[in-house]
């Protein structure tokens, strides 16, 4: 920083009510720090706002000062999006109030809350926003890009369940999204990522969901890939709509439920939740039996937070980390075939290849309604992650990664994926991941409500000319 910015930086540290870090001060470490290991950048300033006349005072100084800005939430994103070497990084940790009104089923969620805490807050009163699978991932970011999880199925997506936000522009207004007010912010801010604004805060619909909810997990070996992703496929055709089903390519955990001769053994794994009674469950399930004898399986009720942060081990913060996904119609043969003889290749044995299956409510909401990507009628989305403690076997497996990939592409309606599932962000798959109809018209808003893209960070859309 140079001494022509010292004193407004000094004069930005005046006005704000939450707090400000440079290289040095005692938890800039802490507040630069991502869950990707791999990421380590050196923003010139944090800001850590206690509410939106702080991020607009930062986000004026930013202007000021000619730096680039990048926005925390939960610090989740594989590619690091949330710092910027050099830049001013508004760290929104600070902002993680929930307030849960069980009367309307509603809450209201600070843009730096994790869905570890908003789970916790809504279990209270056994009522659930539809979140993800890892449980230290931030609200903010998986709901703008949309939010795909184990409640999918019965309840949408987390951005189809918000009703409102509070929104801080790049002009430094503050302003409230819903259907009613900024009708085109509030459709944008549902899908289209962090491109539109800093949100402070988020209103969701809430739904009664446990607090037990029902599990049943079944295990092949890496040897039996194919018959047991058949197995997935048959299995998929019977379940009811709103179940939540992930199957996962994957090394067995340590865990008390694993037998310990299986304990780190490559293979598949198919994963249901229900959510409506053990009985409807049981009856659910029972088809996961009639094929090829997995080698162990786990049913039993579990509390919902549970299975919310059931994987949370796998993806351990500051692991190193690389994704990309693609959108497949179904476990095909060809695709069956492309998974069965690329997932044996991983190195690392944390490396992991989940797939979500897109059912019920997804499918069912309206397409136009938000700016949510990807053909909400695909019904698989297999994301291939390298994740690894060093760095020999990441190398490797982000190697394994992009050569898995480019084998799915051509059995993919879209290639382009996910935006919430991209580690490297080329323009024209994040065009592609919307389409041009959607695309073009977030670009538009985007010109609107941002038209220097100061928050280019992210998956962004450039905006309109």
């Amino acid at each position: 920083m140079t001494s022509t910015a010292e004193p407004t930086l000094a004069s930005l540290r005046a006005q704000l009510t939450g707090s400000l870090l440079t290289l040095g001060d005692a938890g800039y470490d802490v507040a630069r720090s991502v869950w990707n290991g791999e990421i380590d950048r050196r923003p010139a300033v944090v800001v850590r706002p206690a509410g939106p006349a702080d991020v607009a005072a930062a986000l004026a100084y930013a202007r000021e000062a000619g730096l680039d800005v990048s926005v925390r939430g939960g610090g989740h994103n594989f590619g690091g999006a949330a710092v910027v070497d050099g830049g001013l990084c508004l760290d929104l940790s600070s902002l993680q109030a929930i307030s849960v009104d069980p009367e309307s089923r509603t809450a209201r969620v600070g843009g730096g809350a994790t869905w570890a805490q908003l789970d916790a807050a809504t279990q209270e009163h056994a009522l659930a926003v539809p979140g993800g699978t890892v449980s230290h991932t931030g609200v903010g970011g998986l709901t703008l890009g949309g939010g795909f999880g184990w409640l999918s199925g019965k309840h949408g997506l987390s951005c189809d369940n918000l009703l409102s936000a509070e929104v801080v522009t790049a002009g430094g207004e503050v302003l409230r999204a819903s259907a009613g007010e900024h009708p085109d912010l509030f459709w944008a801010l549902r899908g289209g990522g962090g491109n539109f604004g800093v949100v402070t805060e988020f209103e969701f619909r809430l739904h009664p969901v446990g607090p037990l909810v029902h599990l049943g997990l079944f295990f092949w070996g890496i040897e039996d890939g194919a018959a047991a992703l058949r197995q997935a496929r048959d299995v998929l055709e019977t379940l009811p709509p709103e179940m939540g089903v992930l199957v996962a390519g994957l090394n067995a955990p340590p865990a008390p439920f694993v037998p310990e001769q299986h304990h780190f053994r490559p293979g598949y794994a198919l994963l249901i939740a229900g959510f409506e009674g053990e009985e409807h469950h049981a009856d659910a399930i029972r088809g996961a039996r009639s094929g090829p004898a997995p080698l162990f399986e786990f049913v039993s009720p579990i509390p919902y937070v549970e299975l919310q942060r059931m994987i949370d081990d796998a993806a351990p913060w500051g692991i190193l980390g690389y994704e990309k996904a693609a959108f497949v119609d179904g476990f095909t043969d060809e695709v069956v075939e492309v998974i069965a003889d690329f997932l044996p290749r991983k190195t690392s044995p944390m490396s992991i290849m989940p797939i979500f299956s897109m059912r019920g409510a997804f499918t069912e909401a309206d397409e136009a309604a938000t700016a949510f990507g990807g053909a909400r009628r695909t019904s698989l989305a297999v994301n291939i992650a390298a994740i690894a403690a060093e760095a020999e076997p990441f190398a490797a497996d982000r190697a394994w990664v992009r050569e898995f990939w480019e084998a799915l592409v051509p059995f993919s309606s879209n290639s382009a994926g996910y935006v919430n599932f991209m580690a490297e962000y080329e323009a024209d798959r994040i065009r592609a991941s919307y389409g041009p109809e959607k695309y073009e018209r977030l670009a538009r808003i985007k010109a609107q409500y941002d038209p220097r893209n100061v928050f280019h960070h992210n998956a962004n859309i450039p905006p309109a000319e």
